[in-house]
C-alpha cells in the first residue's frame, strides 16, 4: 500500500476508534451492498475469518454500526442518508434505543 492511502487509511481507523469506541466492527469498512453479499465482501473472505470472533457476521456488523449511529444521534433521517435504509429501519432502528421516543407514536 501506497504511503498516502496507509496514512489516509491509519487516520480514518483513528478516527472511527474514537467516534464509536464500543462498535463490534472497530477496522472494517462496511456498507449495505457488502454486507448482503457474502460472495463480493469489502475484504476478503479468509481474512474475515482471521480476524472476526466466529459467530460476528458482516451484517450482524453493520447492524451493530447503524444502532450505535443511531444511540449517538437519535436521527432517523441521518440514519436513512448514511446507510440507504428505508424510513420504517430506521425508526425501528431509533425506537429500540429510544423507546420513550416512539412510544406515544400511532401504530
Amino acid at each position: 500500500m501506497e504511503e498516502l492511502t496507509h496514512h489516509l487509511a491509519a487516520d480514518w481507523l483513528t478516527y472511527r476508534h474514537q467516534r464509536w469506541p464500543a462498535s463490534a466492527n472497530p477496522h472494517l469498512l462496511v456498507s449495505q451492498k457488502t454486507a448482503l453479499d457474502p460472495d463480493h465482501p469489502a475484504v476478503h473472505r479468509i481474512t474475515l475469518q482471521q480476524v472476526l470472533p466466529k459467530d460476528l457476521t458482516i451484517d450482524r456488523l453493520r447492524q451493530d454500526r447503524i444502532l450505535d449511529e443511531a444511540f449517538t444521534t437519535g436521527d432517523p433521517l441521518k440514519l436513512m442518508r448514511l446507510f440507504g435504509i428505508t424510513e420504517q429501519t430506521a425508526m425501528r432502528c431509533v425506537g429500540t434505543v429510544y423507546p420513550e421516543r416512539t412510544a406515544k407514536l400511532p401504530r
